[in-house]
């Protein structure tokens, strides 16, 4: 395989990976959409002030999202992925 064909195919697939990490941030963020609520209304107004003021707040969220954006997840997603791939050809994520 040459250069070329390689840093293609390398190109492609952190292309692929960034579509699946934003995939799973959506995913995420819709399952937690009370906790990231909760945490917008706490940080209304606020700048600097928003780190302390709205800590529970934000630990809430943490914890909520974590679950569903971790590496395992993500290789989840990869390997489902691959698995579509071989099946039926091309797959738009």
């Amino acid at each position: 395989m040459g250069y070329i064909q390689e840093a293609k195919e390398n190109q492609m697939k952190k292309k692929v990976e960034e579509a699946l990490r934003s995939k799973m941030k959506q995913k995420a963020l819709k399952e937690c959409a009370d906790y990231a609520s909760k945490y917008a209304q706490c940080a209304a107004g606020k700048t600097i002030s928003v780190v302390w003021h709205c800590r529970k707040q934000a630990k809430e969220l943490n914890e909520c999202l974590h679950p569903y954006t971790n590496d395992t997840v993500l290789e989840e997603m990869k390997k489902e992925y691959v698995a579509q791939q071989e099946g039926k050809g091309p797959v738009i994520v």
